[in-house]
């Protein structure tokens, strides 16, 4: 939804959004995930703190989970990167059926909803699925931030028992197995969006539409 919002900014070149979404997605693109979850984990307190001091609340800084630090830090960089994905697929769309949609009155949030969204989505989605897949092997950085994963387990259980090896072939097949099933899942989204021709469609001998 965040890369759907960065892309429709920088298309229609909304006044005073565009240009800090043009800085939000340079900085976020240039600059590596791992500085980026530090800056969440150490930046996010640190405004939390100038909030209180300013206007005199009592938001408690040490009782935000660590796991909220990796989502907003993988959710931004991933929005970066996504809303060309999308902003490509929505210029892709057809123009005759934009005009189209806009002869029968429908308002930009219309077309956008009903036109727009969903014949992007057809195109946009393959990627995106790819993407997907390398944003859930990126969150081994989670440890990191503090965030105990799958792979920062098997750090803790191999420096236990020194069976490291053990630990990190589990640790793959568990990324295997959940990296096949969103492949899996990205086929079936893909199969239930693809637009199909009718089947009764005739051609005469010339090959022309009867």
């Amino acid at each position: 939804m965040l890369a759907l919002v960065f892309a429709i900014v920088k298309i229609n070149r909304v006044r005073f959004l565009y240009p800090l979404q043009a800085f939000f997605v340079s900085f976020l693109k240039g600059t590596p995930i791992l500085v980026q979850l530090m800056l969440t984990y150490y930046g996010i307190p640190l405004a939390l703190k100038a909030l209180n001091q300013q206007w005199g609340t009592s938001l408690n800084i040490n009782a935000i989970p660590a796991a909220t630090f990796a989502i907003v830090a993988f959710a931004f960089n991933e929005a970066a990167y996504a809303s060309e994905t999308i902003r490509a697929a929505i210029l892709s769309v057809n123009p005759g059926e934009i005009e189209a949609a806009r002869s029968l009155g429908m308002t930009r949030a219309q077309v956008y909803r009903r036109v727009i969204i969903p014949n992007a989505a057809v195109v946009a989605t393959p990627t995106l699925i790819n993407s997907l897949i390398g944003l859930t092997k990126g969150t081994s950085l989670a440890f990191s931030a503090g965030v105990v994963e799958v792979f920062a387990q098997a750090q803790i259980l191999g420096g236990a028992d020194y069976r490291y090896f053990e630990r990190f072939i589990s640790v793959a097949l568990v990324y295997w197995v959940v990296n096949i099933a969103i492949e899996n899942l990205g086929r079936f989204i893909e199969r239930k969006m693809a637009i199909t021709a009718p089947d009764n469609i005739e051609t005469d001998v010339k090959g022309e539409l009867r």
